[in-house]
């Protein structure tokens, strides 16, 4: 979609120096931008590149300069850029329409622009909301619902009884509302415990492809508003999480544990069951937190098990140590054996 720099600095909020008539049509990087291509730049570093940029105009913080180039100035940058391709780049639709293919129970009751892809299945009771696009072959469950604007890319499950809110993107092989992991042992035979509760999604959440999230055991799994899943994540029965909380991939966050809000957690990290990660906490990459642990607000914590990083820093530089250690303990044993001799 094609706007002018005028409207563009009108949509974003910025101050446009140069010719606002110029047109801009798509977003690129530096070294592959071409004319009507929108880059940032948000450090002095960039500069030399972007002002080489075959881009007339840049998204460019207060105080820098580069003649030559239609300036739109943002505090930050890069959300001015991230906001622009929003407007420049809409989605590509997912489905249009009804498919002939599709399989919907006659009591499902789908507003009327929500798009259905080929073989998608909707069983009894399912409520969809206006704009909700629905990729191929994907599964909605008796009594699942779905709000407005929702985006669910091919092969996504949504089992019975699931609730998305508005706006939810579900990338393909999601799994929304699968039983949790519980079992009770007795004579060296596991009992299934019962995974009857419910599973809520809020508004503006995006859950990665292949990314797992159960329904609760007796109670709820919920996945607060804004909040960001990527690829591969697993969010076990009873977990809470809170608002605008990035997770990275191949997390895996063990039964009703809680996540607050704002926290960001890295990947491969592994959280055991009934932790507790409270608002705006960071865990590094392929830390591991024990049962029953807490990491209190705004605490940055990393290894395994998770421990603040200004810790875990000197720790990991005595452990990169020990083979040198070891020799020198060697070396000073042997002399105190001679000596002893």
């Amino acid at each position: 979609m094609t706007r002018t720099t005028k409207e563009l600095a009108d949509f974003l909020g910025c101050t446009l120096e140069g010719d606002g008539m110029a047109k801009v049509s798509g977003v690129a990087s530096p070294a592959s931008a071409h004319p009507e291509d929108l880059i940032y730049v948000e450090s002095p570093r960039h500069l030399q590149q972007a002002a080489a940029s075959a881009a007339k105009c840049v998204v460019i913080v207060p105080g820098l300069s580069m003649p030559g180039k239609i300036l739109l100035r943002a505090a930050n940058p890069k959300l001015a850029f991230a906001r622009a391709a929003e407007l420049l780049l809409p989605p590509t639709p997912i489905a249009r329409g009804i498919h002939p293919t599709a399989v919907i129970a006659p009591s499902a009751v789908l507003s009327p622009d929500t798009a259905v892809g080929p073989y998608v299945v909707i069983e009894n009771d399912v409520k969809i909301g206006g704009g909700t696009e629905i990729g191929a072959f994907c599964f909605l469950g008796s009594g699942s619902k779905l709000g407005e604007g929702c985006r669910l890319y091919p092969r996504v499950t949504v089992y019975a009884g699931a609730r998305l809110a508005n706006r939810v993107i579900l990338h393909s092989g999601a799994v929304i509302g699968a039983d949790g992991f519980g079992y009770v042992a007795q004579g060296g035979k596991r009992w299934k415990f019962p995974q009857v509760g419910e599973v809520s999604i809020q508004d503006d959440v995006e859950i990665g492809a292949n990314t797992t999230i159960d329904r609760g055991s007796l109670d709820r799994t919920e996945i607060g508003a804004g909040t960001k899943l990527d690829n591969l994540v697993h969010v076990a029965h009873n977990v809470s999480i809170g608002e605008n909380t990035v997770i990275a991939a191949q997390t895996g966050i063990s039964g009703s544990s809680a996540i607050g809000k704002n926290v960001t957690i890295g990947g491969q990290v592994g959280v055991a069951d009934h932790c507790a990660v409270e608002d705006g906490a960071v865990v590094g990459a392929q830390a591991g937190i024990p049962s029953g642990k807490i990491v209190r607000s705004g605490q940055v914590v990393w290894g395994t098990p998770a421990r603040p990083l200004e810790k875990f820093k000197r720790q990991f530089a005595w452990f990169s140590r020990l083979p040198e250690l070891a020799e020198r303990i060697k070396e000073l044993e042997s002399r105190m054996f001679i000596r002893d001799e």
